[in-house]
């Protein structure tokens, strides 16, 4: 594979991971920059790189122990359907601080299949799982 997966913060091309996620994502459309930025932050970035071109995102947020969850995961549109994201989520997988944990937990709309083949499954008891959800906060 022609690609490089790096966790160095000071890699990542904010300005195309905010693009992608404010105006092609369906999860993170209207979420302000400074918090985004806020979330890389405090979270373990993965970004994928062709020829030193960054074309790939996802992060991670964990207690490196026990639980994670996986967001804002996207290899942009040109680029898709080289297998790319496939080595992203088994990069984050090997990553030696996650490689032990008994949880990793994500959501999706449309991408369970790039994700079931790493054991990933739909919640067996979804009532178990629950959710505080708060509109976003406004700049007033």
């Amino acid at each position: 594979m022609d690609i490089e997966i790096s966790t160095d913060p000071a890699r990542l091309d904010l300005d195309m991971i905010y693009r992608f996620l404010s105006e092609d994502s369906y999860w993170a459309q209207g979420v302000p920059r400074e918090m985004l930025e806020r979330s890389f932050a405090n979270s373990l970035c993965f970004g994928v790189y062709l020829d030193g071109q960054q074309i790939g995102f996802a992060r991670v947020v964990s207690d490196m122990a026990r639980v994670a969850y996986l967001g804002d995961v996207f290899i942009l549109p040109d680029f898709r359907g080289r297998g790319y994201g496939k080595a992203l989520v088994q990069a984050i997988l090997d990553y030696p601080d996650l490689r032990t944990l008994s949880r990793f937990m994500l959501f999706t709309r449309d991408a369970h299949t790039l994700y079931e083949p790493y054991g990933f499954e739909t919640a067996t008891d979804p009532k178990r799982l629950m959710v505080l959800q708060r509109p976003l906060p406004t700049d007033e």
